[in-house]
């Protein structure tokens, strides 16, 4: 019974998945692009930072993406196929042992550098 309502999840849902998105994990750095609506107007904000973690699958997959702006820390919670979400940029791959950063919350400065990830080249 619970494979059968699976798949009714999955046909429901299969319109709205993006499937455009680019590899990334956990401890890269990335460039959402936002769409935000102030009054009546929409215009595009550009939110570039670590990602923390990336949790959940399918439509209700997440990502948490942390900044440090004016020395205070950001975290935002962006869904991955949400309409709000109009690009998203991988702007450098890094490489961790973890799937879960939150121990980066407590560093600062020097503290947050992390080894560059070179990928394989797929053949």
């Amino acid at each position: 019974m619970s494979h059968l309502l699976r798949e009714i999840e999955y046909l429901v849902n299969a319109p709205y998945i993006k499937s455009e998105l680019p590899e990334f994990r956990a401890g890269d750095i990335v460039r959402l692009h936002l769409k935000i609506v102030e009054g009546g107007k929409e215009r595009t904000q550009v939110f570039e930072g670590m990602v923390i973690q990336r949790r959940g699958s399918g439509i209700r997959e997440t990502i948490t993406v942390r900044k440090v702006s004016g020395g205070v820390g950001v975290e935002r919670i962006v869904p991955l196929h949400s309409p709000m979400l109009a690009k998203l940029e991988v702007v450098r791959h890094n490489q961790t042992r973890r799937a879960r950063l939150f121990y980066m919350r407590g560093r600062t400065g020097k503290a947050l550098r992390l080894k560059r990830r070179t990928l394989k080249a797929s053949s």
